[in-house]
């Protein structure tokens, strides 16, 4: 039988056992087969083991997409994402520029860096309104004048300007510069859905309407007691009636309570730093009087914070934050911040906000505002308005400047704007243009902007 020998590249042709060379690459594949289970296992630790490494040092796992990593190396461009925001907030935006810088602007949008990058600044100033009050302030017989313009239905800030003489104040819009006086009436008054008030009740006061005697808190009737009602009280200013309703229908617990709620003693989230407005409320009834009235100078409060309050009774009772900035974008113009409206707290119920209203607008009616806008009704723009307000006066510690307050709201009878506006001067010795005035003058200048954009607006298409 001939079997294949030596080097011979030939098979039997009748045996069944291969050549040598064919019989080594039988030998060669058995042993890659029997070594395969073990490269795959090798393979498979490598993996794992580099995935391992690769966490460790990135904090991500193998495979995924390291542009999206917080601290990853900008390797390109990464187009916007216009579902997401990035987390910036309100805080980080306070960084951006000095508060002062805020007050009087003239620029929308504004340019400026935060973290070392470019950004634009998007504001919810209404320019035209802005640069007419800028116009408008009249220093010449006032340390100062702030005014503060807003949407109360969106806390959006519609105009904020102010000028200081001393210059000793970086934004007297955001700062606790002067006392509430009578602007904390409102909240006095606000408190009568808990004690059994209405703007009808009847109250009584003896003496003048504007000192704050104790004789005259004493709850007594004699010869010269005088009657009147909430909304007259409210109206024209009478500090003994609230005095009366401090002692003797609050208390400590009720006005600290309502104070805590219009925002007293906290913090205002705003993009710009708002210094806190404060009101201390100890055990003394005599105390409570003060403060109820706002016969005192020790509760403070910032004319942004009096245009919330006042906001806060045109939107239903509703208090919500403040904002300037619209949105904030990028270079490229990826959104890095937008703000919306946000609510803050239901101070009081819708049913209560309707009759501070009417508290509100007695006092532009017949009260204490009757003389600046006494000829509304022969006004082409004020006529068309609902206005209410309140105004507050007294002298500062050092009595060289007469504090002068108004804080109110108007809303189109026909239509749904609206605007809530906070003014504060510092008169010197001669009185000057009166806050309620500047109030007046920025409520028609924005309803004229409001009626001239809507005849400027397209005609819809009619079918």
């Amino acid at each position: 039988m001939n079997i294949g020998t030596g080097s011979g590249n030939h098979t039997g042709r009748y045996s069944g056992r291969p050549n040598w060379r064919d019989y080594q690459a039988r030998l060669r594949k058995t042993d890659t087969a029997r070594r395969r289970p073990r490269i795959i296992a090798l393979c498979l630790v490598s993996s794992v083991a580099a995935s391992v490494f690769i966490w460790a040092l990135f904090g991500v796992p193998w495979g995924t997409n390291a542009d999206k990593r917080p601290h990853a190396p900008n390797i390109g461009p990464v187009p916007p994402d216009p579902a997401s925001t990035p987390p910036i907030d309100k805080r980080a935006i306070q960084t951006v520029l000095k508060s002062g810088s805020w007050l009087n602007l003239e620029d929308n949008p504004l340019h400026a860096v935060l973290d070392d990058r470019p950004v634009v600044i998007h504001t919810s100033l209404d320019m035209p309104l802005q640069r007419f009050l800028i116009g408008k302030l009249n220093p010449s017989t006032s340390k100062y004048i702030g005014i503060v313009a807003m949407d109360p239905a969106s806390g959006s800030i519609r105009s904020m300007v102010g000028v200081d003489k001393t210059g000793s104040v970086e934004n007297l819009c955001t700062e606790r510069l002067v006392p509430a006086a009578s602007v904390f009436k409102i909240v006095t008054a606000a408190a009568m859905e808990a004690c059994g008030l209405s703007p009808r009740s009847t109250l009584t006061h003896n003496g003048r309407k504007h000192t704050l005697y104790k004789s005259q808190l004493k709850d007594k009737t004699n010869r010269w007691t005088i009657r009147t009602t909430l909304e007259k009280s409210f109206a024209q200013s009478i500090n003994p009636v609230f005095g009366k309703i401090g002692i003797h229908y609050l208390g400590q617990d009720l006005l600290s309570k309502y104070a805590d709620g219009f925002g007293f003693n906290r913090e205002i989230p705003f993009e710009i730093p708002v210094q806190t407005s404060c009101v201390f409320i100890g055990n003394d009834p005599y105390q409570w009087a003060e403060v109820a009235s706002g016969f005192n100078r020790d509760t403070r409060i910032s004319i942004v914070h009096g245009a919330m309050m006042a906001a806060a009774i045109a939107n239903d009772g509703t208090l919500m934050e403040p904002t300037v900035v619209t949105h904030l974008t990028d270079g490229s113009g990826q959104v890095l911040y937008k703000s919306r409206p946000t609510v803050i707290r239901q101070v009081v119920s819708p049913e209560v906000s309707r009759e501070m209203v009417d508290l509100m607008t007695a006092t532009v009616r017949y009260g204490t505002s009757r003389k600046v806008f006494r000829k509304q009704h022969k006004d082409n723009i004020l006529s068309k308005l609902t206005i209410g307000g309140k105004t507050g006066s007294i002298n500062n510690r050092i009595h060289d400047a007469r504090i002068d307050w108004f804080v109110g709201f108007a809303r189109e009878q026909e239509g749904d704007g609206q605007l809530a506006v906070s003014v504060v001067v510092a008169h010197e010795k001669y009185i000057g243009t009166r806050a309620a005035e500047y109030a007046r003058l920025a409520i028609r200048q924005y309803f004229k902007g409001i009626e001239t954009s809507r005849k400027q607006a397209p005609a819809a298409p009619s079918g």
